[in-house]
């Protein structure tokens, strides 16, 4: 019998929270510390949690402090953020918290970090940020470092406490040129499958070809994050993406991102042509299928880029359904028989 192609290749979850009908958001949170420990159990390799703010249909607006609640319901995974969006914090404040993190669970952190600022006016106001401020993400990454290496002079006789002398895997969350800074700084890369191959592949030799080994990372590493749905069959697989591209299409044309339905109601949405050109090219890119036909797309996307890890984001209405596509996918990769 062939081996899978994903074979050995580590996995990840990267889940943001997202809210379903009829669900409270409290309820959401508690789903998202419950998935971080059924994937665990499934043998995954990384559980992260990402930054949304005010944003209706997702909660996942305090990344450090879920994952210390994820960090606490698991023993085993990795646990960090996907990312902490460092624009809208100080990076004192950031070591810090990734200094608590770490100190009360050693060698199961992970930091990654974006550079997106808030999607509108009002809420780049709340946080004290203006949209120029992605614009100093090198800056403020070579500060936050620093405050773990004890070697930065931004602020003369400031320390973070706890935070000075650990060392917290750092990642950059990367679109285009993104890649470079990962690069020039000696980070691990993380970025998204859904671009085209050719430029993805451009990137990533780029990446690869400009690394600067560091105190962080000897060699380059780069984790592919991408959509990924998993069923019997292929329509069933689809039928798994269908909330998240509808809410896609109402959030494009509405302004409002709304919680995900269950896929028999999706179905009967009389869209407009509009909505169905959003929603169905929301599904473009997105790998899904039975278990032979997801191996030969990803696991060939895999070799292709040379990929070390991938980072799953799949978001459904029905938790069972995208749990049972968790454990398909790990059975792909062996993650069952390497626990």
């Amino acid at each position: 019998m062939r081996q899978p192609s994903l074979a050995g290749v580590p996995l990840s979850v990267l889940d943001r929270s997202r809210t379903r009908s009829g669900e409270t958001e409290a309820e959401t949170l508690r789903g998202t510390v419950r998935l971080a420990q059924q994937v665990e159990e499934l043998g995954y390799h990384r559980f992260w949690v990402s930054e949304h703010h005010s944003v209706p249909g997702v909660v996942g607006s305090a990344p450090t402090v879920l994952a210390a609640a994820v960090a606490a319901a698991t023993s085993r995974i990795r646990v960090g953020t996907g990312g902490v969006m460092l624009p809208n914090h100080q990076p004192l404040v950031v070591a810090e918290q990734f200094g608590v993190l770490e100190s009360l669970f050693p060698g199961r952190i992970d930091m990654g970090l974006g550079r997106s600022v808030g999607f509108t006016n009002g809420i780049r106001r709340a946080l004290g940020v203006e949209k120029d401020a992605a614009e100093d993400f090198e800056s403020q990454i070579q500060e936050l470092l620093g405050y773990f290496t004890g070697t930065q002079k931004n602020h003369p006789q400031v320390h973070a406490r706890p935070g000075e002398g650990l060392r917290v895997p750092a990642y950059v969350l990367a679109v285009g040129e993104g890649a470079l800074l990962a690069a020039s700084l000696g980070l691990p890369l993380v970025i998204g499958a859904f671009k085209g191959e050719q430029e993805l592949l451009t990137l990533l030799e780029r990446y690869r070809s400009s690394f600067r080994p560091s105190a962080w990372a000897e060699r380059p590493y780069v984790v592919l994050a991408s959509t990924v749905a998993v069923a019997a069959t292929s329509d069933d697989a689809r039928r798994l993406l269908l909330p998240e591209a509808w809410s896609s299409a109402y959030s494009r044309t509405r302004g409002v991102f709304p919680p995900l339905l269950p896929v028999d109601e999706v179905l009967r949405i009389d869209m407009t042509e509009k909505e169905r050109d959003i929603f169905e090219q929301s599904l473009r890119g997105q790998i899904y299928g039975t278990p032979a036909e997801v191996d030969a797309v990803l696991g060939g996307l895999v070799q292709r880029t040379a990929a070390d890890e991938v980072l799953v984001t799949t978001n459904t209405y029905d938790r069972g359904d995208l749990l049972a596509s968790y454990g398909q996918l790990a059975d792909l990769a062996g993650s069952l028989v390497s626990r």
